[in-house]
């Protein structure tokens, strides 16, 4: 670790495990905002030339959303995926895990670990954050990729197993207990292959190698007393995400808001948000770039990652002046 790798005054040493496999990143662990943060660099550090992405994955996710696509990315600029308070490998509670908590500890990663403007990718609820963080802070972001983000519903009657998750949300303590129930019943592949079965529109196209690292991120999160009560950490985040849909007047403002470029990326298959809501976002949206991905769910950087790769860094090219 060097002095150009963060900023100045930010406590940062290496992590002590690795879930990335051979895709070439590097973990580390910063000491932000009261707490462990873990996070994962690809590429060259403190390269200035091009302006460096920032991926944020979704509730239940991790760093490891991303690895099939921040190799790709990685060649011609920095890449950096966070794990966010109460995921992957950063502690959650008694720490806030909100969307709004999140949002602050994004922009603290910003201004003390990358030290400059970043472009912002997030996935699901990382979406929703990312878009938190650009309309607080547009100084900090030069442009947002929104994939298959958080967005209020559109359809009388949503997916029912969806439906059925998010509604034992609203019951206090019957979503952790649920939940913790099902992490003493069931192993970390079956719990991983039920977020596969629910994310992915074709859940064969799942890489075998990533499912595995998605395996045992979940072990040795469960086995690390460090990691606090992940239970409460996940449902605080959810029962926060669905607040802010819930203010969906609101929420369409601060999307419509946003500074800078944007690109929404939307599988037509995402049980999670139906692509009519992302389809009525891109046409309230117009400036805004819209790519909806045919027989994709709710995670195209983990179901096609050739795909995503190229859609973004097409639009990359259009978007973004390169920088001296």
């Amino acid at each position: 670790m060097t002095a150009r790798d963060v900023g100045p005054g930010v406590r940062t040493g290496p992590a002590p495990w690795s879930f990335t496999g051979d895709t070439g990143g590097t973990g580390f662990v910063s000491d932000l905002d009261g707490g462990p943060v873990h996070w994962v660099r690809w590429g060259e550090a403190g390269r200035t030339d091009t302006d460096p992405l920032l991926l944020v994955h979704g509730l239940g996710g991790s760093h490891l959303n991303w690895c099939l696509v921040a190799p790709d990315w990685a060649r011609d600029r920095s890449v950096f995926a966070m794990d966010l308070r109460g995921f992957g490998m950063t502690p959650g509670f008694p720490r806030p895990t909100s969307v709004i908590s999140n949002r602050d500890l994004v922009i603290a990663f910003i201004e003390q670990v990358v030290g400059r403007p970043v472009v912002l990718v997030g996935n699901s609820m990382g979406g929703m954050v990312s878009a938190l963080v650009a309309a607080s802070r547009p100084d900090l972001v030069r442009a947002t990729v929104l994939v298959d983000p958080a967005l209020p519903l559109v359809v009388a009657r949503p997916d029912p197993r969806v439906a059925a998750r998010f509604g034992l949300f609203a019951i206090p303590r019957v979503a952790e207990v649920s939940m913790r129930r099902n992490r003493t019943r069931l192993s970390p592949e079956a719990l991983v292959g039920q977020l596969v079965s629910l994310c992915f529109a074709d859940p064969t196209r799942i890489d075998a190698a990533v499912l595995g690292e998605l395996a045992a991120l979940a072990r040795a999160r469960a086995a690390d007393p460090g990691q606090g009560d992940i239970e409460r950490g996940f449902t605080g985040a959810a029962r926060s995400l669905l607040l802010v849909l819930g203010r969906r007047g609101r929420y369409s403002r601060l999307l419509a808001g946003l500074e800078g470029p944007v690109l929404l990326i939307q599988g037509d298959r995402d049980r999670l948000v139906h692509v009519d809501a992302a389809r009525r976002v891109a046409r309230d949206n117009p400036r805004w770039t819209y790519v909806e991905l045919a027989g994709v769910g709710h995670t195209p950087q983990l179901e096609v990652p050739e795909e995503t790769i190229r859609v973004v860094r097409g639009w990359l090219a259009d978007a973004l002046e390169p920088r001296a």
